[in-house]
C-alpha cells in the first residue's frame, strides 16, 4: 500500500522487466536519481518494489518496459494500487551508446521517459474481453499453421508415393483429402508403401483433429468479438479473424489510439520521413497517409 500526503514529493518510477527479476529506478520531481533496486518477478516482489518506491515519497507515475510480456503482472499490480502506469518501448539509444546496455540504466531511462512525457501511452489491459480473444487467437493461429503444414506434407507424400495413391488422391481438394486419407486401410506388403499409407492416414487424422479444434475455438472467439465490436464486424471485408486481430492490436484501452498516426504506428505502417528534409523515399508511403498493408498482429490471413 502506498500512502500519499499533500506535502509528499511526487516520485516517478521506471522498471526494466525480466522473466525472474525486475530492476526499478526512482526519480525525484526534478529528475534526480534517488536509487535503483532489484526485485523478484513475483507478487511479493511487486509489493516490495512499490514499498521501496513509496519510501522516497508519493509515487505518482511508473514507466514499465515490456507491459505486454514480462511486465504484464507488475503493470496490473501497480495499476491496482491506484498509480498511473505508462508503457515504455525501450531505453534511450543515446544513453545506450554513451553508457552501454545495463539493467539499471534501462530502468533509469524508463523512469525519465515517463517523467518527461516521451512515454505516455497506457499499457494494454490483460484482464478484459480483448485479453480473452488474444489467448484464444494464440491457440487458433498455431492450430491453423499446423493444419496447413500437415496438408502440405500429405501432398508431398502423394507426389513421391505409389502411383495408385497419387492417381487416387492427387485431385482431391484439401478438405476432402484429409477425410479420404484418414480412412486409408493399411495393406501388408512392401515396407515403403506400407509406411506411406501409415503416414498419410496419421496426417489425415491430424488435420481432422485440428479442424475440430478450430471449430471449437471459433465457437468461443466469434461471440466475444461480436459482443466487443459489433460495428467493426459490420464493415465490408472485416470478418471475425480480422476484427480479432485489430482488437488485440488496440488492447482493452482504445484510448491508446489517440490519432490516425498512433494507429499507423501501432500497426507498423507509420511513414518514416527521408533524410535531408525530404518526406518521401522511393516507393515509400507519403507522409501523413495511412495505408495498412495487412491486419495488425502480423498475420495476412483473411477474416
Amino acid at each position: 500500500m502506498i500512502f500519499r500526503s499533500e506535502d509528499a514529493r511526487a516520485i516517478t518510477g521506471g522498471v526494466d522487466t525480466h522473466a525472474d527479476t525486475h530492476v526499478a529506478a526512482a526519480l525525484d520531481p526534478v529528475g534526480g536519481l534517488l536509487g535503483v533496486g532489484e526485485f523478484p518477478a513475483t507478487v511479493a516482489g511487486y509489493a516490495g518494489l512499490l514499498s521501496w518506491l513509496g519510501g522516497f515519497g508519493s509515487v505518482a507515475l511508473v514507466g514499465i518496459e515490456g507491459t505486454v510480456s514480462y511486465g504484464a503482472g507488475l503493470a496490473r499490480h501497480v495499476a491496482a494500487a491506484g498509480i498511473r502506469v505508462v508503457e515504455v518501448d525501450r531505453a534511450d539509444r543515446q544513453d545506450r551508446y554513451r553508457n552501454g546496455k545495463s539493467d539499471p540504466l534501462d530502468a533509469v531511462s524508463a523512469a525519465r521517459a515517463a517523467q518527461s512525457g516521451r512515454a505516455a501511452g497506457a499499457p494494454k489491459g490483460r484482464d478484459g474481453a480483448v485479453e480473452a480473444i488474444r489467448a484464444l487467437m494464440v491457440a487458433k493461429r498455431s492450430a491453423r499453421n499446423e493444419r496447413t503444414q500437415a496438408n502440405g506434407q500429405a501432398r508431398s507424400l502423394l507426389i513421391t508415393g505409389p502411383d495408385d495413391l497419387r492417381a487416387r488422391f492427387a485431385r482431391h481438394p484439401a478438405a476432402a483429402l484429409a477425410e479420404a486419407i484418414a480412412a486409408l486401410r493399411l495393406r501388408p506388403g512392401d515396407a515403403a508403401e506400407y509406411a506411406v499409407r501409415v503416414a498419410l492416414r496419421e496426417l489425415g487424422r491430424r488435420v481432422e483433429f485440428l479442424d475440430g479444434q478450430l471449430e471449437r475455438l471459433d465457437e468461443l472467439i466469434v461471440p466475444l468479438v461480436t459482443a466487443r465490436a459489433p460495428s467493426l464486424l459490420s464493415l465490408h471485408g472485416v470478418g471475425p479473424d480480422t476484427a480479432a486481430l485489430l482488437l488485440v492490436a488496440a488492447g482493452d484501452h482504445p484510448e491508446r489510439l489517440r490519432s490516425e498516426a498512433a494507429w499507423a504506428h501501432l500497426c507498423g505502417v507509420a511513414p518514416i520521413p527521408a533524410s535531408s528534409g525530404k518526406v518521401r523515399r522511393h516507393g515509400s508511403i507519403p507522409a501523413g497517409t495511412v495505408r495498412p498493408i495487412m491486419p495488425c498482429g502480423g498475420s495476412s490471413s483473411p477474416g
